[in-house]
């Protein structure tokens, strides 16, 4: 039987049902060059418009109906500057553009006093330095001896925080008598505004006492614009019990009202959009703060006219007819698993739809905040379209999707807020090492949670590993009460009994107790309450069991005022956290440079055991030993 099909009247096989499978599609296109010459082969010639069309017949172009290249485009935008700022607990504020809004947020007062030792001495002779320099010659040995740095005495226990850290006592002996405390005029000065540089100085002429009383509020701008802090009155945005910052933000809504940009769980050092909410519960932040509501704000429409720019980025499809791509970066080299979906998402767009994306450049504010009504595009065949922003509608709420879009607390069935926000923020921010840095853990053992103060401020304003201090400061304390002991040391216990009963164990000094307590009014929350260890010092015949105190400023809250400091319980997980306070430094848009003071939280290493026991039998051979 011949393998050979004969097709005698081809017009009847058209007309009639098709009986034989025909192939209507290529898979593969390639030249077939009867020289050894390719160059011609591969230039894939036109030679007509009627072979172009097959060609687009034959790769199924013709099955679009989106084939129009986008070639002009107005976009239609709605937009906003924020203008309020109020951390939580504080005041409204104006809000300052020209201040980048990490260093407004983070920032944190200077530590002049910790459990009411002087610290931060390097500023405070910098303050003092600057002022000296400032005022005439004659005048500079009175401010010495009005604000001056004394020689600690190591018989006093009050200085044992800088006398029982050798380095420390060296620099405040080096430079007793014969600097000045600036930060002491400096913190006279801001007490109250009717505070004069000239103040208790006595010997002053005339013209001295003009020249210095001038250069007071020149010499406080002087320290505020170099180290940024919140003022009196403003408020801290960190919240201690949290830790972690929370504020608000305010943006006129074009009508009588505002909108509310809530912040509650900022602690990453790294402010952006994802930060903030919108607060529908929250009218604006004047709402209970003043008797008139705010004056309407007029909304603010902005049309602009574009050119579509074609999107490019590495390994994507060349869109030339046989045009080869650059092999650094291969898409089709990925190999994604049956659960990666993102992978397969990038793939997809890179390889397929990637010629299908256009950049319509605009330039907004920052501080803004922008609604995108729509968008009108005008294609090559000369039709136009209105777009609107997608996802928008109430009855897609359950199924949207959006990228850079704010959440709104207390979201309902409703259309979505596509709201875009641009914040006045850095994009980098140089940080010194901690000035502090503690670790609070989960004892399981112990049953409460432990705050290990693993680096503190020094008074000489450098750090210091927090259990080598701790070791000193005990060390310290330990000599003056050998000294202060009247009589003969006693001799040393005689153990009979093999055996011994050890009423409480201890724990380094760098290690504050957090220990439960219930919330009034409930059974079952609770928050984490600072305690405090019992100071024992050895051949102490009569112990008062004085309590090892905090040295850090985020344990320190409240001690000064005798007021509890409290921490969610939630704040503390299994993994710990790390808290730590550092100076930041950059510089904004016009070249500025902002110095402040923050405070940054990340995830602890898990649990710890401070080896805390009560009611122990112990060895005597062991203790002696």
């Amino acid at each position: 039987m011949s393998d050979k099909l004969t097709i005698r009247n081809i017009t009847a096989v058209f007309n009639s049902e098709l009986l034989f499978p025909t192939l209507t599609r290529y898979n593969r296109l390639e030249s077939r060059p009867r020289t050894d010459n390719f160059q011609r082969a591969m230039r894939a010639e036109v030679r007509d418009a009627l072979w172009m069309l097959c060609k687009q017949w034959q790769m199924g172009e013709f099955l679009g109906d989106d084939a129009g290249s986008p070639v002009a485009a107005k976009i239609h935008v709605e937009g906003q500057r924020i203008t309020k700022y109020q951390p939580l607990g504080g005041s409204v504020q104006k809000f300052d553009h020209d201040t980048p809004l990490e260093a407004t947020v983070e920032r944190r007062a200077i530590p002049w006093t910790i459990g009411g030792v002087p610290v931060s001495l390097d500023l405070r002779l910098q303050l003092g330095r600057h002022w000296l320099k400032t005022i005439p010659v004659g005048a500079r040995d009175k401010f010495k001896a009005k604000y001056p740095i004394t020689s600690p005495d190591p018989s006093n226990k009050d200085q044992a925080a800088i006398c029982a850290h050798a380095e420390v006592r060296q620099q405040f002996q080096a430079v007793a008598g014969r600097a000045m405390d600036g930060a002491a005029l400096y913190l006279y000065l801001k007490a109250d505004p009717g505070h004069s540089a000239s103040d208790g100085i006595a010997g002053l002429s005339v013209s001295e006492q003009q020249a210095v009383d001038l250069e007071g509020p020149k010499f406080v701008a002087w320290f505020e614009k170099l180290y940024l802090q919140p003022q009196a009155g403003q408020g801290d945005a960190w919240q201690s019990p949290r830790l972690e910052y929370q504020f608000s933000c305010a943006v006129p809504d074009g009508g009588d009202g505002e909108k509310v940009l809530s912040a509650e769980e900022y602690y990453q050092g790294r402010l952006d959009w994802y930060n903030f909410d919108w607060d529908k519960s929250r009218p604006g932040l004047d709402a209970g703060d003043q008797d008139t509501p705010p004056k309407p704000v007029e909304k603010k429409y902005t049309t602009q006219s574009f050119i579509p720019t074609p999107v490019r980025f590495n390994g994507m499809p060349d869109t030339r007819w046989w045009a080869f791509e650059d092999g650094k970066t291969n898409f089709g080299d990925i190999k994604p698993g049956t659960t990666d979906l993102a992978k397969l998402l990038l793939i997809e767009f890179g390889l397929v739809y990637a010629n299908d994306w256009f950049i319509l450049p605009y330039t907004v504010p920052s501080g803004s905040v922008l609604n995108i009504k729509g968008l009108s595009v005008t294609n090559t065949f000369g039709e136009r379209f209105w777009i609107e922003p997608a996802g928008s509608g109430s009855d897609q709420a359950w199924q949207r999707w959006a990228m850079y879009s704010l959440n709104i607390k207390g979201q309902t069935d409703e259309s979505a807020d596509l709201t875009l926000l641009v914040l006045p923020t850095v994009p980098k921010i140089q940080e010194s090492p901690p000035l502090e840095r503690i670790a609070l853990i989960r004892d399981e053992i112990a049953n409460m949670v432990w705050g290990i103060e693993n680096t503190i401020l020094t008074a000489s304003g450098w750090t210091r590993a927090g259990n080598i201090a701790a070791a000193e400061y005990h060390q310290h304390l330990q000599m003056l009460h050998d000294l202060a002991v009247i009589g003969p040391t006693p001799a040393p216990i005689e153990w009979k009994a093999s055996f011994r009963y050890e009423l409480m164990t201890t724990v380094p000094e760098n290690w504050i107790p957090f220990v439960p307590q219930h919330i009034s009014d409930d059974k079952r929350q609770i928050q984490l309450r600072r305690a405090a260890m019992p100071r024992l010092l050895e051949n102490d015949p009569n112990p008062d069991y004085e309590r090892v105190r905090p040295r850090t400023v985020l344990l320190c809250q409240g001690l000064d005022a005798n007021q509890p400091f409290f921490i969610y319980e939630e704040e503390v997980p299994r993994s710990g956290v790390h808290v730590s306070q550092t100076f930041q430094r950059t510089r904004w848009n016009n070249g500025q440079v902002f110095i402040w003071i923050g405070a940054k939280k990340a995830t602890g290493r898990g649990e710890g055991h401070s080896g805390l026991a009560y009611d122990q039998i112990v060895s005597t051979s062991s203790k002696d030993s």
